[in-house]
C-alpha cells in the first residue's frame, strides 16, 4: 500500500475515461492496517471457493470422459479452454471443450453425432459418469450442452478463439507482471476468482449465455485495473474495491475500455465479432 500511496501522489495519476472530477476519489489512499485485516478475511473466503485438488481432479476426469466419447464419433482432437485450464473457475463453473477436426464436412453433422452418443450414455446404466439434460443449441456458434456429474459441459466445434483467449490471458499476465513474476501468490488469478464470485453470486451480472457480461470481458476489465494501478495491491479485496470504484466512475456514455486504455466511442469503426471482447461498453 505504501508504494501505491507514493505512486498515486507523486506521479500525478489521472486516468482517462473517468467522469469529470472523479479521479481523486478513484485514487484515494486506503488505511493499510485496517485493509490488511480485511484482506485476511477475504483470503479465507477465496480459500473456500477457489479450485482445489479434488475439484481439479473431478473436472479433469469429466473432461477426459467427454473427450473419449467424442473421439468415438470421429477422428478429432478435443481441448479444454476457459476458466478450467486457467484455474479461475467458481464452484458452479462449467467446462468448455472445443473439437478440432481436419474433415470440414463434419461442421454440419458433428453436433448430431455428439448429441447422439451423449444421449446414449444418458440412457446407459453402465456409463462411467452420470450424463443428463443433453441439449443442442443451434445459435451462431453451435453448442452441445449437458450435465456430467452435475457439472455443466459446453462442447463446440473448431472454435480457435477460445484457445487463443486462454493463451492470451496466460501470456498477458506474464507481460504485465501481474501473476507469476510479482511473487504475490497468484494475485491476478485470486482477484479474478473474487471478482467473478461477486459478479456471479452477488450482482448477478456474469453470464454471456444470458446476455450478461462474459468472463473474457470481465478478465479484460480486471487486467486493465492492474495496468492502471501498476499492480500495487495489498490483495484481491483491494483489486475488487479498485475495480468497483473505477468502473462506477467511468464515462461509459463516451468511452469503451481496452487493455491499454479508454477508447472514445466516436472513434470506433464498425465493430466486428472478433473485436468486441476487447472493446467493452456498458452493454457488453
Amino acid at each position: 500500500m505504501g508504494s501505491q500511496e507514493g505512486w498515486a501522489q507523486s506521479n500525478g495519476f489521472c486516468p482517462n475515461g473517468l467522469l469529470p472530477n472523479e479521479a481523486v476519489s478513484v485514487t484515494r489512499v486506503l488505511d493499510q492496517e485496517r485493509w490488511s485485516i480485511a484482506e485476511e478475511r477475504t483470503a479465507e473466503l477465496i480459500g473456500s471457493i477457489k479450485p482445489n485438488q479434488p475439484s481439479e481432479e473431478r473436472r479433469n476426469a469429466v473432461a477426459c470422459y467427454v473427450q473419449q466419447l467424442i473421439a468415438r464419433c470421429f477422428s478429432c482432437q478435443v481441448f479444454t479452454f476457459g476458466s478450467v485450464p486457467l484455474k479461475t473457475y467458481l464452484p458452479d463453473g462449467d467446462i468448455d471443450l472445443t473439437t478440432f477436426c481436419k474433415n470440414q464436412n463434419l461442421k454440419d453433422s458433428w453436433a448430431n453425432e455428439v448429441r447422439d452418443i451423449l444421449e446414449s450414455e444418458e440412457k446407459s446404466e453402465d456409463a462411467e459418469f452420470r450424463v443428463k439434460e443433453v441439449q443442442y443449441i443451434q445459435a451462431e456458434v453451435k453448442i452441445i450442452k449437458c450435465l456430467v456429474e452435475n457439472i455443466v459441459v459446453d462442447i463446440s466445434f473448431n472454435q480457435l478463439g477460445g484457445l487463443c483467449t486462454l493463451c492470451f490471458l496466460e501470456e498477458i499476465v506474464v507481460i504485465l507482471k501481474v501473476d507469476r513474476l510479482i511473487n504475490q501468490n497468484h494475485l491476478f488469478k485470486r482477484s479474478i476468482i473474487l471478482i467473478k464470485a461477486w459478479c456471479y453470486y452477488e450482482s448477478r451480472i456474469l453470464g454471456a449465455h444470458h446476455g450478461l457480461i462474459s468472463t473474457y470481458a470481465l478478465e479484460t476489465l480486471v487486467l486493465y485495473i492492474f495496468h492502471v494501478f501498476n499492480s500495487s495491491f495489498s490483495g484481491p479485496l483491494e483489486v475488487l474495491y479498485r475495480f468497483l470504484e473505477f468502473f462506477s466512475k467511468f464515462d461509459w456514455e463516451n468511452f469503451c475500455i481496452s487493455l491499454w486504455g479508454p477508447v472514445p466511442i466516436c472513434s470506433l469503426p464498425e465493430i466486428t465479432g472478433s473485436v468486441v471482447p476487447l472493446l467493452l461498453g456498458p452493454n457488453d
